[in-house]
């Protein structure tokens, strides 16, 4: 059950580790769509973006931090983590009209905040993944190495 609106995309701000997405719904469009996205707010959402016909982000979870109404205009909140490249599609389209799409997404708040592991890596401008450099990571030429020697799993070679 997305919600769909067609809003201004008024501003995109960079916080310590998150972007700060905030949209517009001028005047009263559709009360009813506003009213289903109240429900929402406070909580964790699955948002994509089109401008001008062309998919901008999509399925990009997000924080739905808050619902500000007033007699002109509805200001929309979201606070997204990580994800680089999805920030920067968002930029091109800052400050133009978007259709956004919101539906309610099956992470919990601890989910999204907490931080998540993994492998520092690189990507080149030919496309191809360099990985960080890790003292404890295995090269393949050393695991090949310690599987042809029968003694690379014995802690002692003189147990007598």
């Amino acid at each position: 059950m997305a919600i769909e609106l067609n809003v201004l995309f008024k501003a995109l701000t960079k916080d310590d580790k998150k972007e700060v997405l905030k949209f517009e719904i001028k005047g009263e469009e559709d009360n009813q769509a506003e009213a289903d996205l109240f429900d929402l707010s406070g909580s964790i959402v699955v948002f994509s973006l089109k401008a001008g016909g062309d998919d901008v982000v999509q399925n990009m979870n997000a924080e739905f931090v808050s619902m500000q109404r007033d007699s002109k205009k509805t200001v929309l909140k979201f606070a997204v983590n990580g994800d680089p490249d999805k920030a920067q599609a968002l930029y091109r389209v800052a400050g133009r009209n978007v259709y956004l799409s919101v539906a309610p997404s099956q992470m919990s708040i601890d989910d999204f905040r907490e931080p998540r592991e993994g492998v520092e890596y690189k990507v080149g401008p030919d496309g191809t993944a360099e990985l960080q450099k890790d003292k404890n990571q295995l090269t393949i030429d050393e695991v090949a190495a310690a599987a042809d020697d029968p003694m690379h799993d014995v802690d002692d070679p003189e147990p007598f």
